[in-house]
């Protein structure tokens, strides 16, 4: 079904307060006159600043989610945030590339919730690299980026990574580079100065980053665009108000 308009799937948690998640992540599609579709790897229970619990949604329900929706429309990129395991995420991957081959993935590797609990908590290097190389693109900040490592160095860390896919490394919790976001794409590294050095804060605002990437990258943006375009929507919803709940109408 043709609606005129890129579709993008995003396979994520439920946040009920709407600030990350699948609900955030439709939101940043829309915005780009993009059509959002979500699919639930978990339920939670948090608001913008405090978690409680996940309730993790089994496997097969994630892909009796997504079926009739790649059965229905052209997806050509998927965004994937929090999962419960790096098998659980092997699979998903191989799932979506066996329905299109050609598919742009985005995983936004969410090892923890900014509002408390942790995620995947153990890193099995062997699959780890079967999954970077089959997803086109991860956006981890310097904490995530040294975990998945083991490396105590993010750019390291990120140039390690971008061995097997594109990385976009998140400058936010940087200390000697707060806020300067790094691209590793096409063997060139392209930095993405702030507007700003002390922005307010947001809850979900690395899954707003990798959606409006995402949909960029869906309305047939070069993937250094695609980012620069994506780091200014961001800011724009960072700088939207004083709260953690950003606005995404711009």
């Amino acid at each position: 079904m043709d609606y005129g308009r890129q579709a993008i799937l995003s396979i994520a948690g439920f946040d009920p307060s709407g600030g990350a998640g699948v609900l955030a992540d439709v939101k940043t599609f829309e915005q780009h006159r993009c059509l959002g579709f979500g699919a639930v790897t978990a339920l939670t229970v948090q608001t913008e600043d405090a978690y409680y619990k996940t309730v993790w949604q089994p496997y097969q329900m994630v892909i009796d989610q997504c079926e009739p929706l790649f059965n229905q429309y052209k997806i050509e990129v998927v965004k994937i945030g929090i999962i419960e395991n790096l098998d659980t995420l092997l699979d998903l991957v191989n799932w979506i590339k066996r329905k299109n081959n050609n598919i742009k993935i985005i995983w936004d590797t969410v090892l923890s919730a900014s509002a408390g609990s942790s995620f995947i908590s153990s890193i099995d290097n062997t699959v780890l690299s079967d999954i970077l190389n089959k997803v086109y693109l991860i956006t981890p900040n310097s904490i995530e980026a040294c975990r998945l490592t083991g490396d105590e160095d993010s750019k390291q860390s990120a140039l390690t990574l971008a061995a097997h896919c594109s990385v976009y490394l998140k400058g936010g919790h940087s200390v000697q580079e707060k806020g300067v976001d790094f691209l590793y794409a096409n063997d060139k590294t392209t930095p993405y100065l702030p507007s700003e050095i002390n922005l307010p804060q947001k809850h979900g605002s690395g899954c707003i980053l990798s959606s409006a990437i995402a949909a960029n990258l869906a309305l047939g943006i070069h993937i250094e665009e695609a980012c620069r375009l994506a780091k200014n929507y961001i800011e724009r919803a960072l700088k939207s108000n004083e709260n953690l709940l950003g606005y995404h109408v711009q």
